[in-house]
């Protein structure tokens, strides 16, 4: 348990190799890539279901990589207020200060329930097992991130968020298989397998349509994929 004694939750090196010659041409940190390539993956997601005047960010969970997905998001949507919830408040008001010193409006938020309410995007990064995303508080044309939950015991959102919401994942082959979120409830029978719209690649490719409507609730779930790795890797070599 790395939380426990101080240290990062991932941690790793990132070796970059050319493709034609197996020759080593980068080592990178892998804990910072997995920040911005994980932060950067939500935030592709958002500008294809988020709504265009989304302008309120709640982020739930207050880790190493909550102000990187406050960064990410604040880049595709205009957003004029950050919210920050945890636990543990003196965390929030720690990512808060963090932020506000690089110019963004983001403060630390007591009332979690109070805030699913109000969030124009939520973006929650625990690894909980116990849903905190509660779908009945959610407005019409919210945008709901899940990056947290990496096995299929953790879950951040209920059942009411996956049955309101149109959902999309990452990649359909290891959502189905790794994450809580959906594994939970396709097992349950509250989402069935044909309901996943689309994945991020076919979202880039055009191949799928994100957001239809400004009062559709939206939810995308990603675990991570090798591809994101590469093009990040690739980014911070160029």
């Amino acid at each position: 348990d790395n939380n426990a004694v101080g240290k990062p939750a991932v941690m790793g090196l990132y070796l970059l190799l050319d493709g034609a010659t197996g020759e080593p041409e980068a080592m990178i940190d892998g804990q910072r890539l997995t920040q911005w390539r994980t932060a950067c993956a939500s935030a592709l997601a958002a500008s294809y279901l988020a709504r265009e005047d989304a302008s309120r960010l709640l982020v739930v969970g207050a880790g190493a990589l909550s102000p990187f997905l406050a960064r990410a998001h604040s880049a595709v949507r205009p957003i004029t207020a950050i919210r920050i919830w945890n636990r543990t408040p003196a965390h929030a008001e720690k990512v808060a200060a963090e932020l506000r010193a690089e110019g963004f409006a983001a403060t630390a938020a007591s009332d979690l329930d109070a805030e699913l309410g109000q969030a124009d995007i939520v973006s929650s990064a625990t690894i909980t097992t116990t849903p905190l995303i509660k779908g009945a508080l959610l407005k019409p044309g919210t945008h709901v991130d899940l990056v947290g939950g990496f096995t299929p015991a953790m879950r951040e959102s209920d059942d009411d968020a996956i049955a309101r919401a149109r959902v999309y994942v990452d990649t359909r082959a290891g959502a189905t298989k790794e994450a809580g979120d959906i594994v939970q409830p396709l097992a349950s029978g509250v989402l069935k397998a044909q309901a996943i719209v689309a994945d991020l690649h076919e979202l880039a490719r055009g191949q799928k349509q994100g957001r239809q409507s400004p009062g559709e609730i939206t939810l995308f779930k990603s675990v991570g994929a090798a591809l994101e790795d590469l093009a990040a890797g690739i980014a911070v070599y160029k």
